[in-house]
């Protein structure tokens, strides 16, 4: 079952050009069902969910899903989906991709969306092999999923019934294309509110109550308690991050040297592959901030306050490698000439949410390297590999 190397190199150079960071996939989305119908697809198989009603922050639109009845001897085979997502990191915005040798890199200083364009181009050159070679294959489906890089939002709010019941699906984001990744770490997301009280500094800095104060204590605290960065507490590992600090809304924290900042915005992550081990983690830093803010008080007694607020971004999750969605991957690598590297992975994937939704689900790479750096390039023996990958899942046996 060879594969159109130069017709998927195109398609994917095709993707990279078009710009659809995450919650802006309207465009990428236009370009991906033009490029279906192009490929064979009827236009009545493809259309847009709508997830992006259910997603708590601005989405252009809904999580893009492609029909494909099955055919010949195994037409009647349990329904089995092939996903991606479409959205890239804010940084890719402005890139230039460009073929160099085996490899895509980028003419801009961005990061160059390989994540997830490559995963884009798999799954229409998937769509265009089967048409055009006319093989037999059970029924698929095709999701391309919205705002991934912002907190697996369509993955999260697919609705079940849009997606025919699938068996197992396999879903294709950064890495090798051996890589088998059956399971990755869950995380909270969380921020924190600390409310101060504006003094002048040089006048009567004694009646303020620095809010930028409570957040370094609080911090201090948790570095010194091994609560940031790489968490090990016995045999618990996890790790965690102090994101952007603001004065909300984008402002800085604190509009001037001159004033006691009475007020200071800071998110954060914590993650584990142990579902009850990043909650510990959110808790020790939620203990720090509330003992920081009792610590920092004026010259009248008051003390600073604080607004914690943690949310669940996504569940952990590690399957058996017994299963047949697992066996499937393993088998399909090897026989594109692979090594099966079965591994877990430590950042969140849409196979978090489809494996909570009861989907049992893989996650193969697909060429992309150094992604969300500047740095990032794509490997084109890898991404020919993911094609061919794809393309024997689906025929399988």
């Amino acid at each position: 079952m060879p594969v159109d190397h130069k017709a998927a190199t195109d398609r994917l150079m095709r993707f990279l050009a078009v710009e659809g960071v995450t919650g802006q996939e309207a465009a990428i989305g236009r370009e991906l069902t033009a490029a279906l119908k192009q490929a064979g697809v009827p236009a009545k198989a493809i259309r847009l969910d709508d997830a992006n009603t259910r997603i708590p922050v601005p989405t252009e639109t809904g999580n893009l899903i492609v029909d494909l009845p099955g055919r010949g001897a195994l037409h009647n085979q349990p329904r089995i989906m092939f996903m991606t997502h479409m959205d890239t990191v804010p940084l890719c915005a402005g890139a230039k991709p460009k073929k160099s040798g085996r490899k895509i890199v980028n003419e801009a200083r961005t990061a160059l969306g390989g994540d997830n364009r490559c995963g884009c181009g798999v799954l229409v050159t998937l769509a265009a092999e089967l048409a055009k070679q006319k093989l037999d294959h059970p029924p698929i489906t095709l999701l391309f999923c919205v705002r991934e890089e912002s907190g697996l939002y369509g993955a999260r709010h697919v609705k079940l019934d849009e997606l025919g019941s699938p068996v197992m699906a396999f879903n294709y984001d950064g890495g090798s294309a051996s890589n088998v990744v059956i399971g990755a770490v869950g995380a909270d997301r969380w921020t924190v509110e600390i409310f101060g009280r504006a003094s002048h500094a040089g006048v009567a800095p004694e009646r303020g109550i620095s809010s930028t104060m409570i957040m370094a204590l609080a911090l201090a605290e948790v570095k010194a308690g091994g609560w940031f960065g790489k968490v090990v507490k016995g045999k618990q590992q996890g790790t965690s991050n102090v994101g952007p600090v603001t004065g909300g809304e984008g402002r800085p924290a604190g509009d001037a040297t001159n004033v006691v900042t009475d007020y200071v915005h800071v998110r954060g992550e914590c993650r584990s592959h142990d579902g009850k081990f990043f909650k510990e983690i959110t808790k020790a830093y939620k203990a720090a901030f509330e003992k920081a803010a009792k610590k920092v008080t004026n010259a009248q007694g008051k003390s600073g306050k604080v607004k914690f607020k943690a949310e669940t971004d996504y569940y952990p999750f590690r399957m058996k490698e017994n299963l047949p969605v697992v066996k499937r991957a393993i088998e399909a690598v090897a026989a594109v000439g692979g090594t099966p590297n079965v591994r877990a992975a430590n950042g969140g994937l849409d196979a978090n949410w489809m494996v909570r939704h009861g989907i049992p689900t893989v996650t193969f790479g697909a060429g992309q390297n150094e992604a969300h750096t500047v740095d990032e390039w794509i490997n084109l023996d890898e991404y020919d590999r993911a094609c061919a990958l794809a393309l024997q899942v689906a025929t399988m046996r």
